[in-house]
């Protein structure tokens, strides 16, 4: 039996859905920008750092059900909710805001992130940025895009050609965080942490940043990300495996000319 291809599913409808809803959430996402100073802010787990808000929970309930509405037979993973039906063929994988502690202390950059699987393999990827009237968005075999404009990675061949993006929690900070920014300098490169891995992974795509590296990471925070960075013709290290989608995995992306040097910079720990 011939296995099946994204060609028998309403590959159109969902990328137009994950642009519309992109943008939705994030408009819905400004109302509560502008009143943060009356949400409820609560800290997940030990790390201080890591928060989350009403308008989080609200935002993905609201995109959760609006999917539901669309495309019932659709799987969904979202940061707030969780799981289900991950076994199904098109896989819906939201952060509702990516970027939660700068969004709750007014700074802007956080967005809405909405990836979708398909088959397993990220496949339409929608990124709105609403403090600065930019959709990044890409679908597999269709190139990538900030509103109507093309994107491409940069055409650096080194480190010292622009600035790599760069973040961590405190797990994993101290033992590959520092050693990576020390070598990073090192070589005359230098780095940015705006605090939303779906931006940063969108900066990429665009050219803006000519790397990204997590020590750790979510794959709300760069499914819809990874699918622009492959359509501008960048490199992805194999963030899926041992369960990446569930569990989250060390991330680099990076323009074709830098992979290879900030995989090295980086060291064993990438892939270990």
């Amino acid at each position: 039996m011939t296995p099946p291809t994204p060609g028998d599913l309403d590959i159109d409808a969902r990328y137009a859905c994950a642009k519309a809803l992109a943008l939705e959430a994030a408009q819905l996402g400004m109302d509560f920008y502008r009143r943060r100073e009356a949400l409820a802010v609560e800290h997940k787990g030990s790390d201080r750092q890591d928060v989350v808000s009403i308008a989080d929970k609200r935002i993905e309930d609201f995109i959760r059900a609006r999917l539901a509405e669309r495309f019932p037979e659709d799987g969904f993973l979202g940061e707030e909710s969780g799981s289900a039906d991950l076994q199904a063929r098109c896989v819906w994988v939201i952060d509702p805001i990516d970027g939660t502690a700068c969004f709750v202390n007014g700074l802007h950059t956080w967005c809405v992130s909405v990836g979708l699987l398909v088959d397993g393999q990220p496949h339409v990827g929608a990124i709105a940025d609403p403090n600065h009237d930019e959709l990044f968005h890409g679908c597999r075999g269709r190139g990538a895009f900030v509103n109507d404009t093309p994107l491409a990675v940069s055409a650096a061949t080194h480190v010292c050609e622009g600035l790599t993006g760069a973040g961590t929690f405190h797990p994993r900070g101290k033992e590959h965080f520092i050693p990576f920014l020390q070598k990073l300098l090192g070589e005359g490169g230098m780095f940015i942490r705006n605090g939303s891995g779906a931006l940063m992974t969108a900066y990429v795509a665009a050219g803006r940043l000519i790397g990204y590296y997590e020590t750790q990471l979510k794959s709300w925070d760069c499914l819809a990300g990874l699918v622009l960075v492959e359509e501008a013709g960048g490199r992805v290290n194999d963030f899926f495996r041992n369960d990446g989608l569930l569990h989250g995995n060390p991330y680099l992306v990076a323009a074709p000319g830098v992979y290879r040097q900030l995989a090295q910079l980086i060291g064993p720990s990438l892939d270990g």
